[in-house]
């Protein structure tokens, strides 16, 4: 791993390089994640350097103190826009609070990005109320909760169920809470027009999450923007359906 410096804190990078000559591309992982969730996109570093960071608190990250909602926002906005700057990224990809991330990035920081790619997100993040209380006071009823039917996933193997939870434990209740809360508040349906990089709206084609309606939602607002799905796959389709994935994203940056 990789680390920049910025704001007091380190905020820890994996890169893929193997000699592509196209721009580089930034992942940015979602609620309780780590960079480990864009394992399978490495697989585009043929074609162009690949970077996944993790968010403060999260994986190798320090951690920042920053209350859920806009401060905690706010914070995983400068990670991302730290480790763009050291890696010369143009593209900004973005699964569920990352999408969050990369919108905001876009909206309110001078971030120079050629494209977007937002995955398995939204405009509005709301969290079901339960799940808010069950990352409060059971977290072990939040993780088989969102493992359960077309949540994170649509047909998995109990290999990725096992390191999906194992993720979400390594990160903790608090970071996760936090996480879930800063997505509850997060809201920028007035300010789609306002995004002015061409943008791809991927979603997994079961994803009750973030379902589909949210990302073509997202293209009909954002000025230069499209939607896809990806088959069957739910929320973490850049998990499920690597393959899938990945043509979608390699499709809409060869265009």
């Amino acid at each position: 791993m990789e680390t920049v410096t910025h704001h007091g804190r380190e905020t820890a990078y994996r890169r893929h390089d193997r000699g592509g000559d196209a721009d580089p591309i930034l992942f940015v992982h979602g609620s309780g994640g780590s960079h480990a969730v864009w394992k399978s996109q490495a697989r585009l570093a043929d074609d162009r350097p690949v970077v996944a960071l993790d968010l403060s608190g999260h994986g190798a990250s320090d951690d920042v103190a920053a209350e859920p909602g806009y401060e905690a926002l706010s914070a995983y906005v400068d990670d991302a826009v730290a480790v763009a700057a050291a890696t010369d990224a143009r593209v900004l990809c973005g699964n569920s609070l990352g999408g969050a991330v990369a919108m905001t990035a876009l909206l309110e920081r001078d971030v120079d990005l050629d494209a977007a790619v937002l995955a398995g997100t939204g405009a509005k993040l709301a969290v079901l109320d339960d799940l808010l209380r069950w990352l409060r006071d059971d977290f072990e009823r939040a993780i088989e909760f969102l493992h359960g039917p077309d949540r994170l996933f649509h047909d998995p193997d109990e290999r990725l169920l096992e390191a999906s939870r194992e993720t979400l434990h390594a990160a903790g209740r608090a970071v996760t809470e936090r996480d879930f809360r800063t997505s509850h508040a997060f809201d920028v349906r007035g300010r789609l027009g306002d995004i002015d990089v061409p943008t791809l709206a991927v979603v997994g084609e079961y994803d009750a999450l973030t379902p589909p309606w949210y990302h073509e939602t997202l293209a009909e607002r954002i000025p230069d923007a499209e939607w896809t799905t990806v088959e069957d796959a739910a929320h973490l389709a850049m998990l499920e359906r690597p393959t899938g994935f990945n043509e979608a994203l390699t499709d809409f940056l060869d265009a």
